[in-house]
């Protein structure tokens, strides 16, 4: 997994959090359930990529 899409997906993760917590604020359910929406989404995302990395081969060379 790349740095810049770990980030993306944190990045997104907070944006969810944050959209839950301005729907709480404001008592808007809708907010609510597309913020916990988008927060479920990424951390299904980190973890895909959490699998893929560890199936894949190491491509890092091996000190002796």
């Amino acid at each position: 997994m790349s740095e810049s899409d770990k980030a993306q997906n944190k990045f997104d993760e907070f944006k969810g959090k944050a959209k839950e917590g301005v729907g709480k604020a404001t008592d808007n359910e809708q907010w609510q359930a597309e913020g916990k929406a988008e927060q479920t989404k990424s951390k299904l995302k980190q973890a895909g990529e959490k699998v893929k990395d560890a199936l894949s081969p190491d491509d890092k060379p091996k000190g002796d």
